[in-house]
């Protein structure tokens, strides 16, 4: 920067002030009165024409002083120069003429206008040296006797043209060069602040990354009951909470960086998924088990799932893992996270209420049965006929029984479902003739209720390979459920189609619909909806169990759409096969 402001000095490129640019011509003007003054040999021959030199040389003094305290006035410093010359030119007819010692005072205002920038003052500094050399001759204290005194005005003023010439390029290159180094020096004065501020960012974003750092640090450490363990791309582990130290028995200095979480899997389980899966190349070949693992949250889908864990000491545990994919700020996958929760004592605490229901549920099939042959021993008792009454009371008996064999039946089932001992008797079956059966079954119910029922049967050829049996019972639970929660004069709609090699089978009502936040519960053992509960309507929660059960036994999909007070569309996804 000094550099800069010593070349704009130089050049007059506007930061000095116009006294500042007089200044060197004005002190050696001075000092020339002083050597005529003291100087014995020195001598003023015209005492007026050096008088006026110097009452110009105070004029510009003058002149410059109020250029520099008016700056808008600037445009106008060029007279200072010019009124040097005149001024340098009187004072030099004063003190001998073209014998006087200073002449060469008339360098200082030429460098001055010749610095300028514009090729006009290179004429204008030539005309004010010629006027200044011919002082003498203009305020007639020398005569022009010879072609050299004229000669004089003109060979002097040219070669001072040329130097200021010379001096004017120079100006212009200096002054092209300042523009530039000005330039540089704005742009490296943008790229300093520039960095600064980009540093400042770093150092912000510096201390966010560690302030998330430092809460998800906290985060899994205060995750005490569920293992949290995050692995790079090939399985080794990065991250090991206390929930993993303590569900597997080693610490994070043990695992992180050494150990790998396939090995804390049971290795035939791995096996067995991969072989399911078609042993998928995943993330590498040479751990199958491992690309298994991950594969369902390699293709960007979280999977849920239940495994079982081996401990540092060798025994087992029961676990459910939630396996997610570890991406970077460009969203590229650089691992894995897997939370694992002990499911130990509710695999347990489910395996026995699946005992106590089924063992509850053959209990009591026995003397439901008995009860039930009884009683129609005594309706079909010819010694001993029952009056009308009666016969209205055993009705109203053997309905109840019937209806508690069924739900005994139901409990059962679900048992079975849960202890997965749940089979089918399966064959090649056409499903239209099923959903007509039970669509039949429910007419007489549906009309007994207002509920209008229509059948739409799409396509010629429904065939896959299922129970039907099973298949019905799970067609009746569906049609049932829309009748009882569809109101007196609402409507169902059921049709059956072919779409993207599946048979679909859709039943929607009218009813009273599913909030949504209840229906990943609908399917749950018991589960009942709110709307359900305030409407009173009758049911124990296993019908849509029972029936999710059959769908996925049969490599089907079973989905619900619902809005409170508009309907319920249930949508039942079979695999199609060929026809018989």
């Amino acid at each position: 920067m000094r550099m800069l402001v010593r070349l704009r000095k130089l050049l007059g490129g506007g930061s000095p002030s116009p006294t500042v640019r007089h200044l060197p011509t004005l002190a050696v003007f001075v000092v020339a009165i002083i050597i005529v003054l003291t100087v014995p040999d020195v001598r003023f021959s015209s005492v007026p024409a050096a008088l006026a030199g110097m009452w110009a040389m105070a004029l510009s003094t003058s002149f410059a002083a109020f250029l520099s305290w008016v700056p808008s006035l600037r445009h106008l410093v060029i007279i200072v120069p010019c009124v040097d010359l005149l001024a340098i030119g009187a004072f030099r007819a004063g003190t001998g003429g073209t014998t006087s010692l200073f002449a060469s005072l008339i360098l200082l205002p030429v460098i001055w206008i010749a610095a300028e920038n514009g090729r006009r003052y290179i004429l204008i500094a030539g005309v004010g040296v010629s006027v200044a050399l011919m002082m003498p001759y203009l305020l007639g204290f020398d005569t022009i006797t010879t072609s050299a005194d004229w000669l004089r005005g003109i060979v002097s003023p040219a070669v001072f043209a040329i130097g200021a010439a010379i001096i004017n390029e120079m100006a212009k290159i200096r002054r092209k060069q300042l523009k530039v180094m000005q330039t540089l020096a704005t742009e490296r004065e943008e790229m300093l602040k520039g960095a600064f501020d980009y540093t400042e960012r770093l150092r912000e974003n510096e201390d966010r990354l560690r302030a998330a750092d430092q809460l998800t640090r906290s985060v899994l450490n205060a995750v005490t009951e569920q293992s949290v363990i995050g692995t790079g791309m090939t399985g080794l582990i990065d991250v090991w909470n206390p929930g993993a130290a303590r569900m597997l028995g080693l610490t994070a200095a043990e695992t992180q960086g050494k150990r790998f979480v396939y090995e804390f899997h049971e290795a035939a389980e791995l096996e067995t998924y991969s072989r399911e899966l078609g042993y998928p190349p995943g993330e590498t070949v040479l751990t199958p088990g491992f690309s298994a693992l991950v594969e369902s949250a390699r293709l960007g889908e979280p999977e849920v799932r239940q495994w079982t864990y081996v401990r540092a000491d060798g025994t087992t545990v029961s676990v459910e893992v939630a396996v997610t994919r570890r991406t970077n700020s460009a969203g590229e996958a650089v691992g894995y996270i897997f939370v694992a929760t002990d499911v130990t004592q509710a695999l347990e605490v489910s395996r026995l209420k699946d005992e106590f229901v089924g063992l509850i549920s053959h209990e009591l099939r026995t003397p439901l049965s008995s009860i039930l042959g009884y009683l129609e021993l005594m309706r079909d008792d010819d010694e001993s006929p029952l009056s009308e009454e009666q016969m209205l009371y055993l009705g109203v008996a053997e309905r109840n029984a019937h209806r508690l064999l069924r739900l005994v039946g139901d409990l059962l089932f679900t048992a079975q479902v849960g202890s997965s001992q749940f089979s089918l008797d399966a064959t090649t079956i056409d499903v239209a003739p099923v959903v007509r059966a039970s669509v039949e079954s429910a007419i007489p119910v549906a009309a007994a209720a207002g509920v209008r029922v229509s059948v739409d049967i799409l396509e010629d050829e429904t065939f896959i390979n299922g129970d039907a049996l099973r298949l019905g019972q799970a067609c009746d639970n569906l049609i049932s459920n829309a009748i009882k929660f569809t109101g007196r004069d609402g409507s169902i709609a059921i049709i059956v189609a072919v779409r993207a090699g599946n048979v679909e089978v859709t039943i929607t009502d009218t009813g009273m619909g599913i909030p949504e936040v209840e229906l990943d519960q609908l399917f749950a053992r018991f589960f009942r909806a709110s709307t359900a509960t305030r409407a009173a309507v009758p049911g124990v929660g296993l019908g849509l169990t029972i029936t999710k059960a059959i769908v996925v036994a049969h490599g089907g999909e079973l989905d619900v759409v619902s809005m409170v007070g508009v309907g319920t569309s249930f949508i039942v996804r079979l695999p199609l096969v060929a026809a018989p």
